[in-house]
């Protein structure tokens, strides 16, 4: 009798989970079906309107800041800031991802240019060579994480850097347009 109980209580507790399962995977499948996940086609890029820190920018830096005009709908800006007095001096930064979903950045500042370039190239060094983009000429830094084009003029150091290629640095340099300093 001892070995009837035993069989029975083994078999209710396969049918119990059994019916767990049958509830359990619909209930994971319909989620995993409704809920987003890597590969949705979602871009996860989060983008930033820059009109107003730009605006605000040239109102505030001593110097005229330059940001772009003129580049394609596939440029979209990720980060944007001012910040006035920092180590770095008076400082500007303008994030991108490029068509090509590779980073670039725009970074001014009226501070100390050695240690400005260093950080904002992420440690890249100045190669010798230059390129000139319009009516300027701009140093070439290459390295392990970013290349970059840096000019100084005037006291204010202008950084194009990131992990795209020299050809899209180039087109964010020659996009850019300095706004007025303030008077």
């Amino acid at each position: 009798m001892g070995g009837v109980a035993g069989r029975n209580g083994k078999n209710q507790t396969v049918r119990n989970m059994l019916l767990s399962l049958a509830v359990v995977v619909p209930v994971a499948g319909t989620g995993y079906l409704l809920l987003p996940h890597e590969g949705s086609g979602r871009d996860p890029v989060k983008t930033v309107d820059y009109r107003v820190e730009l605006l605000s920018a040239r109102r505030a830096a001593p110097y005229p800041v330059a940001a772009p005009e003129g580049l394609g709908t596939d440029w979209r800006a990720t980060s944007v800031w001012y910040r006035a007095g920092e180590r770095h001096g008076n400082g500007w930064h303008l994030g991108f991802v490029d068509p090509d979903t590779e980073y670039v950045e725009v970074d001014q500042s009226d501070g100390p240019a050695l240690d400005f370039i260093e950080d904002s190239t992420q440690g890249a060094e100045k190669t010798g060579k230059t390129q000139r983009v319009g009516d300027r000429v701009w140093q070439r830094y290459q390295g392990e994480k970013y290349n970059a084009l840096v000019r100084t003029e005037r006291g204010v150091t202008t950084v194009v850097a990131g992990t795209a290629s020299d050809r899209r640095l180039t087109e964010m340099a020659a996009a850019l347009r300095d706004g007025k300093a303030k008077s």
